[in-house]
């Protein structure tokens, strides 16, 4: 099972967006009555289709945009449609919200006890800034910071996994991404890559992750970070 390069999704799989945001939003927006959890989750609903638009504009010619520019546009969208009033400056903060996203309890134990086997590497929609500051956030170490931007693109868009395994020097077979989502690992394995799924039961709430995909031969299934690194050894 040894593989070169671990490639890790973030948001959902390295850090709880939902419960972290949730948070913040009360903190920053300061707002007791607003429904915060249905604002963060009609947020992060909106979050694919950005992403998914982006990577048809550059098909056309158009040009790359970063998840901040993404996030504030559907942030605005979100909060018009729930007639949630914020000023610039809360939404700013909110925006920025996504560099302070508390990682999962088994994630820095788990990174750790994973550099020992492979060269650990994030494979994020975050552009490379955005998650420079959550890695340094959440004290998590890993070799490199690997984003979508590097691809001008976003997942699951094969030129991002592409671009990464070529700046790794590594090839499809040696490479694992690790996630939590079932649409960015069916997009990897499609590449040749091996694939982990790291169940999140809570990422939308109680019982809100995603289930394994099932269609994917040799996919590792595991709990956390640490019982990935015990199957790799």
């Amino acid at each position: 099972m040894a593989v070169r390069a671990l490639l890790f999704d973030v948001f959902g799989t390295l850090v709880d967006w939902r419960g972290s945001l949730i948070d913040h939003a009360g903190t920053v927006a300061g707002d007791a009555s607003a429904d915060w959890p249905g604002v963060i989750d009609d947020w992060r609903r909106a979050y694919k289709p950005a992403t998914d638009a982006v990577v048809r504009e550059r098909a056309a010619g158009g040009p790359w945009r970063d998840l901040d520019e993404l996030q504030r546009i559907s942030l605005d969208a979100v909060l018009a449609a729930r007639s949630t009033d914020l000023s610039d400056a809360d939404r700013a903060a909110l925006v920025q919200g996504w560099r302070r996203l508390r990682p999962w309890p088994d994630t820095a134990a788990g990174l750790l006890a994973l550099r020992e086997l492979a060269i650990t590497a994030t494979l994020s929609n975050g552009h490379v800034g955005l998650v420079a500051d959550l890695m340094r956030f959440g004290d998590l170490r890993i070799d490199v910071v690997l984003s979508a931007q590097l691809a001008d693109s976003y997942k699951p868009d094969p030129a991002v996994y592409l671009r990464a395994l070529e700046l790794l020097e590594c090839e499809p077979a040696d490479a694992m991404l690790v996630a939590c989502h079932a649409y960015d690992l069916e997009a990897a394995d499609r590449l040749g890559l091996r694939t982990a799924f790291v169940r999140r039961p809570a990422e939308w709430g109680p019982g809100g992750g995603d289930e394994a995909p099932d269609m994917i031969r040799g996919l590792i299934v595991v709990d956390s970070l640490p019982e990935l690194a015990d199957r790799l050894r």
